[in-house]
This record gives C-alpha cells, structure tokens and sequence, in this order.
C-alpha cells in the first residue's frame, strides 16, 4: 500500500472512531502496535499501524534529511486513512518524535497526539546501546549473518519486555528484520543520520495547538522521561502518564493500560 511514493505494509482493524493512526520507533515495525491493536480490536475501536519507510517491509529513504521524509508519510498516511475525520496519532520513540512534528501542522485532522517515550526531547539511549556495543560492531565487521539469538538478546533486554508468547513474537520478528549484516549496517546508518536531526530542536512547539498527552514506562533506560520538561515548558497544559512497571516499550509491555490512556484522550 503506497503513502507519499513509499511502498508499506500496515495493519489495520475496523470500528467506530475517532480512529488512531501508530508509528514506530527505530529499527521496529508495525508489528510492535500488535498487542494494542487487538486490545483496540476487542472494544471496536478504528486503528492503522504501518511500517515507515526505511523500517519493516517498508521501501527504503531516500538521501538526505530524514525526518521530513518520515514527516511527508506520515501525514499521507493520516490524510488518507482518516477520510478528514479527526484521528488520535500516537507514536513510540521515534514515532513519538514525528507525532509531535505532525502536531504543528494545521493542515492535518489530528484531534490529539500521544507520543509514548519520545525520541528528540533528550538524546536517546536506544542507539548507543547497539552502536557502542563491541560484539555487535566485530559482527558487522565480518561478511556474516548477525545472530538472531543476540539481536532477540538485544531487544529484550533494553525493552524490558515481559517472557509471554505474545511479545516475544514480536522480539522474533524484529530479529528477523535484522538478520543479517547488510539490514544491520543499514539500521546503524538511519541511527547515525537520525541522531543529529534529532538533536538540533526538532519540534516548533508553539505551533501545537491541539492536545497532547507524553506517556512513558517508569523504568524507562532509553528515553529519560525527563525530557518531558521541554514540552511543558512550551504547552503548560500536556498531560505526562508514567505506566508503572513498564520500561521503553509500553505498547508491548502495558498495552491494557495504554488503551485505557488512549479512549479516554482527548478528553
């Protein structure tokens, strides 16, 4: 399915509205919104998750900046589904960071966004826990499949996630993607890329004019939820949720209580 050029997959289930539209973080897919969406499911509840480009089965990024590219899809993609119906979009780490961006723009039906551990407010801690990491940098040195044992290590370890069949389907998944050394290397690149963008300002907070609720897991390791103060600085009235119990991943780890943040925003 096409959004803005860019060829994607996306997961979807039908109900009544408003809908919400999930994004991703880095190096994860759509697939991390599973747990939510059957949540989501079960009380008919219209949602879209899809694979940014560059990430999952998406079509790769083209060279150059790529916030405004994940920017440019990710308003397609609301524009599109939404049929000019107001939606919630809510993302993870760096889908929470583009959540926010979509926010100022006054051309899009969003009736709230709710980024969860949002990259771009402090420096994440989600690339330096792989590109600092002297096993992962011998593997990528050598011709070689990265393997899938340490990737699911290596996810499951800095997401917290709790041992049910459910989430580690999802760890699976993610060392799929990742197997071997030429999607790895390509991962890292994005990282190296993404970093500076997300470090020099990336948001205009003061042209968010509708709601905004910043959710993070209490034991958090990635994105320090102090990060928080930049936006209440900015929008005195955001809402900020600690999910106790969960750490970087809150879509997996605390999806229950995730949803009941999610039907009752915007209030």
């Amino acid at each position: 399915m096409p959004f803005n050029g860019h060829r994607t997959r996306v997961l979807e289930v039908e109900g009544d509205g408003p809908g919400f539209v999930l994004l991703h973080g880095w190096g994860d897919s759509a697939d991390t919104w599973r747990p939510l969406l059957a949540e989501l499911a079960s009380i008919g509840r219209r949602a879209i998750a899809a694979d940014l480009p560059g990430f999952g089965r998406a079509s790769g990024l083209a060279r150059g900046p790529l916030l405004p590219q994940l920017d440019d899809f990710a308003a397609a993609l609301v524009l599109e589904w939404s049929a000019g119906e107001a939606v919630v979009v809510a993302g993870a780490s760096l889908g929470g960071a583009v959540a926010l961006r979509l926010a100022e723009r006054p051309d899009l039906p969003i009736a709230g966004v709710v980024p969860v551990s949002p990259a771009g407010l402090e420096r994440p801690g989600w690339f330096d826990c792989v590109e600092r990491d002297p096993i992962v940098r011998r593997l990528l040195d050598i011709p070689m499949p990265v393997p899938g044992a340490l990737v699911r290590s290596l996810v499951g370890a800095d997401a917290r996630l709790d041992p049910r069949a459910s989430q580690q389907d999802i760890v699976d998944a993610f060392a799929a993607d990742h197997g071997s050394r030429r999607s790895a290397a390509a991962l890292l690149d994005s990282g190296r890329s993404l970093l500076p963008e997300l470090a020099t300002a990336p948001f205009d907070l003061a042209a968010v004019a509708c709601p905004v609720l910043l959710v993070w897991g209490a034991r958090d390791r990635l994105v320090p939820g102090s990060g928080a103060r930049v936006v209440l600085d900015a929008l005195p009235a955001t809402r900020v949720e600690l999910i106790e119990g969960a750490g970087g991943a809150p879509q997996l780890e605390a999806a229950d209580r995730l949803l009941e943040l999610l039907v009752e925003f915007p209030a």
